[in-house]
């Protein structure tokens, strides 16, 4: 495992249900010479009995747990004066979005690899180096862990054109290109309201500010973001103009003369 060349100091705790998960886990995590003292733990009442005796600075957690689960944990570890870095460790992606909600600093899927969790652990090293941001209120950017040729890379909500339902999943379009997520296009256009995203059809959520045109077709109304014509349905229709033109006197506002 290759790391800067820093003196250990970091205080951790492992959480997961299932012992080989967790054997390995702490196997990479005691590799990692950045980590001066692990503790484990079998679920989140013991987690909890550990976090009552001992400081620790960051959780490696599993997300799939009987009884209280990692994200209830997490949301528990928030209300504490001091509260760790969060790290989750699972097999699955179904939580990103709940996660990242969380102000999670990372989210590793299984099986974990060595140089993989050792981002996770420069991402912590960062996070206590660095200010502590405040939790992200409502409209600021946040970010999603996307998957790109096998690594799960963090992408900004403000990276986000517009986004199109497929199933249970939701395709993020960005500039660049599109990334698939295991999030209902619902959660996201709830989620993401306060950040300027409208649903304009049962399968598309668009960032307003990024529409450059409204236009009627043949077919109906469609908006143009980034070039690409997207369908609006007839009872999106209507909330869409007014916030169109709200969003304009609102522009016109900020840039009129005091």
């Amino acid at each position: 495992m290759s790391t800067p060349d820093v003196p250990a100091f970091l205080r951790v705790l492992a959480v997961d249900d299932e012992p080989p998960a967790l054997d390995e886990l702490a196997y990479l995590l005691r590799a990692d010479p950045r980590i001066a003292r692990l503790h484990t733990a079998a679920d989140a009442t013991d987690a909890l009995r550990i976090l009552r005796d001992h400081e620790v600075d960051a959780v490696f957690l599993d997300i799939r747990m009987p009884g209280l689960d990692g994200l209830e944990l997490a949301r528990v570890l928030r209300r504490f004066a001091r509260p760790p870095a969060v790290v989750f460790v699972t097999a699955y992606d179904d939580a990103a979005v709940d996660a990242f909600d969380l102000g999670v600093v990372d989210y590793v899927r299984k099986p974990i690899r060595a140089d993989r969790l050792a981002e996770s652990v420069r991402r912590v090293v960062a996070r206590l180096v660095l200010p502590v941001a405040p939790p992200v209120p409502a409209g600021e950017d946040v970010s999603i862990p996307v998957e790109l040729a096998g690594v799960t890379k963090m992408l900004p909500r403000s990276a986000v054109r517009w986004v199109e339902a497929q199933g249970d999943y939701a395709r993020l379009h960005t500039a660049g290109g599109s990334h698939l997520v295991r999030v209902p296009l619902a959660t996201l256009a709830e989620r993401w309201a306060d950040a300027g995203f409208v649903r304009i059809h049962r399968s598309y959520l668009v960032q307003i500010r990024l529409i450059g045109e409204l236009r009627l077709t043949n077919t109906g109304y469609v908006v143009v973001v980034d070039g690409a014509e997207l369908p609006v349905s007839r009872r999106h229709t209507r909330e869409l103009k007014d916030r169109l033109v709200r969003a304009a006197k609102q522009g016109w506002q900020r840039g009129a003369p005091a």
